[in-house]
């Protein structure tokens, strides 16, 4: 949020429905990619801007879904995308499918700590590695899925992508 607002484009951060105070129920990422959309839709008409979608873990996930084939994104970062499955409040592991990024073609910019839980080494890189170009994929180093205590270095990862990446482009 904070390195995408360095730039000067407009920030919306939201909990996903059903989390934190928001109304709602979770909808297993189905109903959350539609709240993608219609958060994109709504910057759009409030800001004609270019819009980059950024998201971390779950929100990554279903963000990616949401937005990668959407002519007005941009961009598309992914901060701790989950390559391996993940627990669940309900006891049943998520397990993420990316196949739709074999084609996409939007830049993408993939960020994890290199003690990311679920994305242990090998595989997350595996996992871009099927990913159309361009993308990039960032480890930083000794960070985790939080990336406790690496929030600067993932900062400054995300700022430099977007300096040549998207504001060069403008």
């Amino acid at each position: 949020m904070k390195a995408l607002n360095s730039f000067g484009f407009p920030v919306l951060r939201f909990n996903f429905r059903g989390t934190g105070l928001s109304e709602g129920e979770h909808a297993h990422g189905n109903g959350e990619v539609e709240d993608v959309r219609v958060a994109l839709d709504w910057l759009e008409s409030e800001f004609p801007l270019p819009l980059i979608f950024a998201g971390f873990s779950f929100g990554a996930a279903v963000g990616l879904r949401a937005t990668y084939n959407d002519e007005r994104v941009r961009a598309l970062i992914a901060l701790g995308l989950p390559a391996v499955p993940v627990p669940s409040d309900s006891g049943e592991a998520r397990v993420y499918d990316f196949e739709f990024l074999r084609a996409c073609l939007t830049p993408k910019l993939f960020v994890s700590g290199s003690r990311d839980q679920f994305a242990p080494p090998g595989k997350l890189e595996a996992l871009v590695g099927t990913f159309a170009e361009p993308k990039k994929l960032v480890r930083i180093e000794a960070g985790d899925h939080f990336f406790e205590g690496r929030l600067r270095e993932m900062r400054e990862t995300v700022e430099a992508w977007v300096r040549e990446v998207v504001v060069g482009g403008l």
